[in-house]
């Protein structure tokens, strides 16, 4: 008779799941690869598929116990399942945990993290590299903005934009939860990034060109390596100079006339704001290739 296996020895190796999905599919590692006001995000597997993903959950009593309010959260995340599209990260499953009073969704996962940390750590990019994550974020934008519902972001910005270094495929993430509480003005000190924020949100009278208007910010960030109205020390002040619609400080350094022209149309006022459809066509990314912002086979070919 064979002597049965010490399992405890096997297990001492292997990196235990601090805790498993109700189907038993994901398991939750104890690393955090990221945490915002109201969301921790951590590194997870897919066991079924045998791949990395991101286990991203949201304590639910930062919503005071608003019962209606954590269901439309629930329901606007279950909507994002619908969403494919090779520029936005991808929602695999969504469920609310009662007994931890948490809300969890699993998403894809970006080898090398967000955009804000990505160019801090690569800080000799090309103006043709720059043009590319643009080029895609725009594409990502423009999706969004054409579905059926039209889905607005409303809380794009650096940290909330992946990237897969490897192949500089880059995507847009965080749609749940800006897509949920954006409208709740009270919610925007907890969640939206004023530096990022249109003029026209803190009116409450918006549409999809907000994105817009924080995308030309997340192109001054990349282009900078600054947070855009860094020269202020608080919100109020922040609030200030973008409801009077004085550019940050950072505009300054953007040497190259061309990228300036080509944020200012993002940062017009609403009327004069172009789609992302629009800006796709414009004569920035003249000499940028339909798909080499998105084939690694291409990157040789450069």
């Amino acid at each position: 008779m064979m002597p049965a296996m010490d399992l405890s020895m096997v297990d001492r190796d292997m990196e235990p799941f601090v805790e498993v999905d109700p189907t038993g599919r994901y398991g939750r590692y104890a690393e955090l690869l990221g945490a915002g006001a109201v969301k921790k995000v951590y590194r997870a597997f897919d066991q079924e598929e045998g791949i990395e993903v991101a286990w991203n959950q949201v304590k639910l009593r930062n919503f005071c116990d608003d019962e209606a309010m954590i269901n439309r959260l629930y329901s606007e995340v279950r909507l994002l399942r619908n969403l494919k599209n090779k520029n936005i990260i991808a929602l695999y499953s969504v469920w609310r945990d009662r007994e931890r009073n948490t809300l969890n969704f699993i998403t894809e996962v970006c080898t090398s993290g967000n955009l804000r940390e990505y160019r801090k750590k690569h800080k000799q990019v090309s103006l043709k590299a720059l043009k590319k994550w643009s080029r895609q974020i725009l594409k990502g934008l423009d999706y969004l903005h054409t579905h059926e519902p039209c889905v607005i972001h409303r809380d794009l910005n650096c940290s909330n934009i992946f990237i897969n270094g490897n192949v500089g495929q880059v995507k847009i993430g965080d749609l749940g939860l800006a897509a949920t509480v954006g409208k709740n003005h009270s919610a925007h000190s907890l969640l939206g990034t004023p530096e990022f924020m249109a003029p026209e949100l803190y009116d409450e009278n918006y549409t999809e060109l907000i994105d817009i208007y924080s995308f030309g910010m997340c192109l001054l960030e990349m282009v900078t390596l600054e947070l855009p109205y860094s020269e202020c020390d608080n919100v109020a002040k922040i609030y200030k100079k973008v409801t009077s619609g004085l550019r940050p400080q950072a505009m300054n350094k953007v040497k190259d006339p061309e990228v300036q022209a080509f944020i200012e149309k993002c940062l017009a006022r609403p009327r004069a704001r172009p789609s992302a459809a629009d800006l796709l066509k414009d004569p920035f990314f003249d000499g940028i290739h339909e798909d080499d912002d998105e084939n690694a086979d291409d990157y040789s070919r450069n």
